[in-house]
C-alpha cells in the first residue's frame, strides 16, 4: 500500500476548507473528554460519524473502575489491572490510570454525572471479574454509559470554542511532507448535506473506538469499522497489539436479534453460568468462577460449545429474584422482556462476541503517535495500559484519563500553523462493475468469526489471509462513494492486519489463544508493531511501547 488517502478522487482546491487548531475525530468518552479539555482554550471541532450520542461509549453497561473507596487502594486496582494484561501492561500507563482515574471519577461527580448511592449517600460500589474489591460505579444499574455520555456532551455543549459536527465521516488524514518531516495536517472529511470537505488542523485526535463489526458476532454498534486505525496506517502512524481483541463471555444469543450485552455486573450479584442440564460451566476451570477475567470465561464457554455442540450456553440469575433484577438491571430486564425473558424466573441463553479492541495506534503517555501532529485516545489507542486483556470497566476510565491528557499536550505542543496545500489524487476506476458491500462485508465477518475469533489456529489464519488476498484485488482498488464503501475498505485494511498479527504471535496470551500454540512463551513478552512501509512487523518490549 502507498501513503496515498483512501481511494477518493478530489482537488484540494475544489473543496470546502475549514481551519481549526485542533480536530478531535470520535464521540464517545475519549473524545468527548479530549475535546472538553481543549474547548476552552482553542477552535476544536469534533467529528461525530453518526449521532452524537451513537458509540460504544453510550452502550455502555458496565460501569468506570476507580479505587476511590476507603477500604481499597491504588495499588490493588493496579495488581488486578496487571494481572488480567498477562505480562503485557506497560506499568507506567497502568499506574497513570489508576492514579488519575480516581481524579477523572471524582470530576464527573463534580460536573453532575448521577450516579447509583447506598442510603448513606455515598457511590455504591459493585464487583466485575477480575477485581479483588467493589470499585465499580454505575447509573440505573445498567446504563452508566448512557448517563456519561450525558454528562459529557452536555459539558462539551458549554465549552465556548468548540463546534460540533455529526454525520461527518472522517476518510482519511492529510499528511504534509514539504517541510521535509512528515506531519499530519488536516483531514478529508464527507457530510450527507456538504459532500466532500477538507478540514486544516494544528493537531487531529483520533478516537474513533474500536473495530468489532469485524465479527459477526458483536456487542459493538454498527459505527465501529475500525475507521481511525485504517486511517492511521495509511498515514504512515505505528500500530501495536492488534492481535488481541476482547470477546465479552454474555451477549444475548437469540437466533435473528441483535447480540445484546448483558453485564459482567449480572456474574459480579451471583448469577452463574450452566449447561442445558444445570451444570457449572466454570468448575475446574478457575478459582474465580464465573468471576474469572473476560478472556478466561469466554474461552470456558466457547470450549464448552465445540465439545457438546451446542450454540449457546445460559445465564442463571434466578438467585436475585423477578423483582431484585428488575431493581438492580432496570434496562436489561426491559429489554430481555421484549424477548419473553424474565431473568429472575428463566434461564437466558448467552455466547461470547467481540467487544473491545486492545490493541490500535501506538502512542506514548499524552496520546502523541510517531506520526507529528496526531494524537489518539481510547479504544483507537494502543498505550499498553491493558496489556493482552482489558480488565472489567477499565475502558471508560481509560477514556478519560488519556483524553484527558492528550489534549493537556495538545496545550502544551508547540505546533505550527495548519496551511492548505495543493493536493491532487486522480485514479482510474477499475471496471469490474457494481460490487455487493453487503455481501463482502458478510463474508468477511463470518471468516473473521470463525477463523480469528475467541480461538485461533495457524493453517486458518493462512486461510484467512488468501481470502484477504483475493478480496484486495479486486475490493480495495475499488473507487467507492458511500459511507457504506469506506467502511468496508477500512475493514478490510484492518481485519487484514488483525489476522497477520493472529498468525504472528505463536503463543497463547491473554485474548489471543492459538490452540496449535497453548502456551505462554516468556520471549514473547512484548508488542508485535505494525507500520505502513514495513511488510513485517518490529518488535517492542514491555517498557518500551511508547514511541522514541
Amino acid at each position: 500500500m502507498s501513503d496515498r488517502p483512501l481511494l477518493i478522487p478530489f482537488r484540494s482546491s475544489l473543496l470546502p476548507q475549514i481551519f481549526v487548531d485542533s480536530l478531535v475525530v470520535g464521540s464517545g468518552v475519549a473524545g468527548l473528554r479530549a475535546a472538553i479539555g481543549l474547548g476552552d482554550r482553542m477552535d476544536v471541532i469534533l467529528l461525530a460519524k453518526e449521532a452524537l450520542d451513537l458509540s460504544s461509549t453510550s452502550w455502555a453497561q458496565g460501569g468506570i473502575a476507580a479505587a476511590i473507596d476507603p477500604r481499597d487502594t491504588l495499588e490493588s486496582h493496579e495488581a488486578d489491572t496487571l494481572e488480567a494484561g498477562a505480562g503485557l501492561c506497560e506499568p507506567r500507563a497502568v499506574r497513570l490510570l489508576v492514579e488519575q482515574g480516581a481524579r477523572e471519577v471524582r470530576q464527573l461527580l463534580a460536573w453532575g454525572m448521577r450516579v447509583d448511592r447506598q442510603a448513606s449517600g455515598e457511590p455504591a460500589l459493585g464487583l466485575e471479574g477480575g477485581h479483588q474489591h467493589h470499585r465499580i460505579l454505575h447509573s440505573d444499574g445498567d446504563a452508566t454509559g448512557t448517563e456519561l455520555a450525558r454528562c459529557l456532551i452536555e459539558r462539551a455543549r458549554r465549552a465556548k470554542r468548540l463546534r460540533i459536527f455529526d454525520r461527518c465521516f472522517a476518510l482519511d488524514i492529510l499528511v504534509d511532507t514539504r517541510r521535509g518531516q512528515r506531519r499530519a495536517a488536516g483531514v478529508l472529511t464527507w457530510h450527507p448535506r456538504h459532500g466532500l470537505q477538507i478540514i486544516w488542523a494544528r493537531s487531529i485526535v483520533l478516537a474513533t473506538g474500536g473495530c468489532g463489526q469485524l465479527w459477526r458476532e458483536t456487542s459493538n454498534p454498527r459505527v465501529a469499522t475500525g475507521d481511525g486505525v485504517a486511517m492511521a496506517w495509511r498515514a504512515g502512524a505505528t500500530l501495536a497489539d492488534l492481535e488481541f481483541m476482547q470477546f465479552h463471555p454474555t451477549t444475548l444469543y437469540v437466533a435473528g436479534a441483535p447480540r445484546h450485552l448483558i453485564s459482567e455486573a449480572v456474574r459480579g450479584e451471583g448469577a452463574l453460568l450452566v449447561d442445558r442440564q444445570g451444570r457449572s460451566i466454570m468448575d475446574g476451570v478457575d478459582a474465580r468462577g464465573p468471576l474469572a477475567t473476560r478472556d478466561v470465561v469466554s474461552r470456558a464457554i466457547t470450549s464448552h460449545m465445540a465439545r457438546t455442540g451446542e450454540s449457546h450456553v445460559l445465564l442463571d440469575a434466578r438467585s436475585m429474584g423477578s423483582e431484585g433484577f428488575r431493581t438492580r438491571f432496570p434496562g436489561l430486564a426491559r429489554m430481555l422482556g421484549g424477548f419473553g425473558l424474565d431473568a429472575g424466573r428463566d434461564l437466558v441463553p448467552v455466547h461470547p462476541a467481540a467487544h473491545y479492541f486492545v490493541g490500535g495506534v501506538r502512542t506514548d503517555l499524552d496520546g502523541r503517535t510517531d506520526l507529528p501532529g496526531l494524537y489518539a485516545c481510547g479504544e483507537a489507542a494502543a498505550t499498553g495500559v491493558h496489556g493482552a486483556n482489558r480488565l472489567a470497566s477499565n475502558s471508560l476510565l481509560e477514556g478519560l484519563v488519556f483524553g484527558a491528557r492528550a489534549a493537556e499536550a495538545i496545550a502544551a505542543d508547540d505546533a505550527p500553523q495548519a496551511g492548505p496545500f495543493p493536493i491532487v489524487h486522480e485514479i482510474e476506476r477499475p471496471d469490474r462493475g457494481e460490487l455487493d458491500l453487503a455481501d463482502i462485508r458478510s463474508s468477511l465477518r463470518s471468516a473473521m468469526w470463525r477463523n480469528v475469533g475467541v480461538e485461533r489456529q495457524g493453517t486458518r489464519l493462512q486461510d484467512v489471509l488468501g481470502m484477504f488476498e483475493f478480496w484486495n484485488r479486486y475490493a480495495l482498488e475499488q473507487v467507492f462513494e458511500s459511507p457504506e464503501g469506506w467502511e468496508v475498505h477500512n475493514m478490510l485494511t484492518v481485519g487484514r492486519l488483525v489476522t497477520e498479527s493472529a498468525l504472528a504471535r505463536t503463543e497463547s496470551r491473554g485474548t489471543h489463544a492459538r490452540s496449535d500454540f497453548p502456551d505462554t512463551r516468556s520471549d514473547l513478552a512484548g508488542h508485535f508493531l505494525w507500520r505502513h512501509s514495513e511488510p513485517r512487523p518490529s518488535w517492542s518490549p514491555v517498557g518500551e511501547l511508547a514511541p522514541r
